[in-house]
């Protein structure tokens, strides 16, 4: 919630003083801080018991990690402090690799449902439709 509290008064901010040049950081930080990180929590919280618990700790530090370092340099980039352009690739390659955690993760889960694609609701559905006609 902190990131998406931070989002709205920076957006508030920009609307009010008619300076929308922090657009970008702006929208890393609602996307990548809040909409992104809130998608892994609901999946690990639906997930329960078959969540990797230790996965789903380094997929945290890597993604909301890489979130606080990454907003206040794109911010400065965009402020014209091009020098720390090269040092991006830090939090960035931690937000990729946060991401490839919850990926592993996905695949983990669904690994330990025992649940086939042919048995998945969709399917059933489209198999019986498929039946009717």
């Amino acid at each position: 919630m902190l990131c998406v509290l931070v989002g709205m008064v920076w957006g508030t901010i920009m609307g009010a003083t008619q300076d929308h040049s922090m657009s970008p950081a702006h929208a890393h930080l609602n996307l990548l801080g809040f909409v992104a990180l809130s998608i892994m929590g609901t999946f690990y919280a639906l997930a329960g018991d078959r969540a990797p618990i230790r996965l789903a700790w380094v997929n945290f530090v890597l993604s909301f990690g890489g979130v606080l370092i990454v907003i206040p340099m794109l911010a400065q980039i965009l402020a014209g402090n091009t020098a720390l352009g090269p040092l991006m690739a830090i939090p960035e390659l931690m937000i990729i690799g946060g991401a490839g955690c919850f990926l592993a993760a996905i695949v983990m889960v669904w690994r330990r449902t025992g649940v086939s694609v042919a048995d998945a609701p969709a399917a059933k559905v489209d198999a019986a439709r498929m039946a009717a006609e």
